[in-house]
């Protein structure tokens, strides 16, 4: 078998798996199909260890492989469950998602979740927008917009991620994972007393989230890094869609890719707000904003510990601080 791995410090969060167990991996969902030929790590994700595989009588097929239970957090606990999970919700883009070929939650080969998938045509989101000039990227965030917009069509019958646990009310949702990235950065030593603050003022004003009665299905990711594009089109053209697993029932402005278009220039986020339609702009809408981009900093707070990048820690108690002022 010809491996090619990436460099890895030994106390990554990101572990390898070793070409044999790959194998067993391959045997155990293609049976005497799944001769391995070839494995090659991929980069760009930050949670999953993620491989293309070259399958002698399938071809090239995607292996991801979850972080072992014991170093998930609460907040990102069994993701590649949930992503499993919410599959069904995306039928309405499901021409552009991957196909599923086989899933195994046992962890008897490796002590870790794993699943098997197609390989998507096209070019990384991050890779492929680069061939394009700035003036031409509008026309990716129109596309952004539309697809934002059909997920968050489909409709839930109660919040919280799609593998659960459900909440009858989105203030009940919120708070529980306010307080999962709270329990999580106590656990790893960092200070999460602005968190807590926020926590308070939501507590308070639960009514104002309450006011969203109806869950809607969010992405949890949809962004720049987790699209194909055409490998050569005259514009840059969305043709995949990758990686829902904090795919969630919810407020649809809670969304992440949402949060991230506030910081595009003015001609990206009038493209994508044209696509995606009319928002709320009431001041009970910025309130409600003003939480979720709260419950942003924190999850990259934690994120950023996990991903060792620690001077960039402190920059999520100066935002923090300015949303605190905000609620």
């Amino acid at each position: 078998m010809e491996l090619h791995s990436i460099e890895r410090p030994p106390d990554a969060f990101q572990q390898p798996v070793s070409p044999e167990i790959i194998a067993e991996m391959s045997r155990r969902a293609f049976g005497t199909h799944g001769e391995v030929r070839s494995v090659r790590e991929l980069g760009g994700g930050l949670y999953n260890t993620t491989y293309s595989v070259e399958v002698i009588e399938l071809g090239a097929v995607i292996l991801r492989v979850a972080p072992e239970p014991a170093r998930q957090t609460r907040f990102e606990r069994f993701l590649m469950r949930n992503e499993y999970a919410a599959l069904p919700y995306f039928a309405p883009i499901s021409t552009m998602m991957p196909r599923t070929l086989f899933a195994d939650w046992t962890g008897e080969l490796s002590g870790r979740d794993y699943i098997w998938q197609t390989r998507l045509d096209g070019v990384p989101g991050l890779d492929g927008l680069k061939r394009y000039p700035r003036s031409a990227w509008q026309a990716f965030y129109r596309q952004l917009g539309t697809l934002t917009a059909r997920i968050h069509e489909v409709r839930g019958e109660r919040f919280g991620p799609v593998s659960g646990p459900g909440f009858a009310t989105w203030s009940e949702a919120v708070l529980a994972n306010f307080e999962d990235i709270v329990a999580d950065l106590m656990d790893v030593g960092l200070d999460a007393a602005d968190v807590q603050r926020v926590m308070t003022s939501v507590w308070t004003g639960r009514e104002v989230l309450d006011d969203i009665k109806e869950p809607r299905l969010l992405h949890g990711d949809l962004w720049t890094s987790n699209v194909m594009l055409a490998a050569d089109t005259p514009e840059p053209t969305i043709v995949g869609v990758l990686d829902h697993d904090r795919a969630s029932w919810g407020d649809p402005a809670a969304d992440w890719g949402l949060s991230l278009v506030t910081k595009k220039p003015p001609e990206a986020q009038d493209a994508f707000w044209t696509a995606y339609g009319r928002v709320d702009a009431t001041s009970e809408a910025r309130w409600r904003a003003t939480v979720y981009q709260a419950l942003h900093v924190g999850a990259a707070r934690l994120e950023r510990h996990r991903m060792g990048r620690f001077a960039k820690i402190p920059a999520s108690y100066d935002d923090m601080r300015e949303l605190l002022a905000l609620l």
